[in-house]
């Protein structure tokens, strides 16, 4: 049992929860990920390790609320308990000193970038950071992001707040002002990695991404995860979850990445019944 030290939504279905875990903050590297199984009846699910206190023994979550599981997640509050979290999985964000380092962080996929984001940091590099959101209350972390990278640009898709427009949207506007851009990380939804891709892929500049979204029990024993990378299959909870975006087959990985939708849809609509047979009940008793 993992008990939650402390849990708040920080955007809407987006919750920010610090679980004790020592054993995993001692070695969790950025760009791991964990298992996690709310309950016994639950299913495994990789969620990816937004920070950790040593000190503390604690490691950072953030769910997006999306499916039965993640929902499920999110009703979870300070002092419960999670039953399973396995960890840390998945190989380490590899860090070098690139030169200037831009991370790219799309929705909840600033959350993933940030761990990588202070790693490069770390490493001597200049980081620049861009996330983007599809309004002002959905973009996250960006106190965070200010006190780590030397540079921080924030878009939105409505225009409500920072740069009107897609993160790729800045991203060429910095490669347009002749910024010097070593190194590109990009994580987020598969068609906002696929256009950071092809954006970069011109200049030649290197570029990694994080294809987290398509991962199933994290073990690759289900064989949901499988990628093309390079001509090559891969499974990316064991090979990855990073990989060299120009090498990423993307148009093979969005279908892959649909396989599940129906069942994810059908489990939970099962799931927003019982909840709401659940609060009726309680409200007639």
């Amino acid at each position: 049992m993992f008990k939650i030290i402390n849990a708040e939504f920080i955007a809407p279905s987006v919750r920010k929860i610090i679980i004790e875990a020592p054993k995993i903050a001692r070695k969790r590297q950025a760009g791991q990920f964990v298992i996690v199984r709310v309950n016994d009846h639950g299913e495994r699910i990789p969620l990816t390790i937004s920070d950790s206190n040593i000190d503390e023994g604690t490691i950072t979550l953030i769910v997006q609320g999306i499916g039965k599981t993640t929902q499920e997640l999110n009703e979870l509050n300070s002092g419960e308990f999670i039953l399973d979290v396995v960890g840390p999985l998945g190989k380490p964000s590899h860090i070098e000193k690139f030169g200037t380092a831009v991370s790219i962080g799309g929705g909840v996929g600033t959350a993933i970038a940030y761990p990588t984001a202070v790693a490069l940091k770390q490493a001597g590099n200049y980081t620049i950071s861009i996330i983007g959101g599809r309004s002002k209350e959905y973009v996250i972390l960006e106190d965070e992001m200010n006190k780590t990278c030397d540079e921080v640009f924030v878009t939105t898709d409505d225009g409500s707040y920072g740069y009107p427009g897609f993160v790729t949207s800045k991203l060429q506007e910095l490669i347009d002002a002749k910024r010097k851009i070593d190194f590109v990380l990009a994580i987020g939804p598969i068609p906002m990695m696929k256009a950071v891709a092809e954006v970069t892929r011109k200049y030649k500049i290197k570029t990694v991404v994080s294809l987290n979204p398509i991962m199933v029990d994290g073990t690759g024993m289900c064989g949901g995860c499988r990628a093309t990378v390079d001509d090559k299959t891969v499974f990316v909870c064991v090979d990855g979850p990073e990989f060299d975006a120009h090498k990423v087959d993307f148009a093979t990985l969005e279908r892959r990445n649909k396989t599940y939708r129906e069942d994810e849809k059908e489990a939970l609509q099962k799931y927003s019944c019982k909840s709401e047979e659940a609060i009726l009940k309680a409200v007639n008793e």
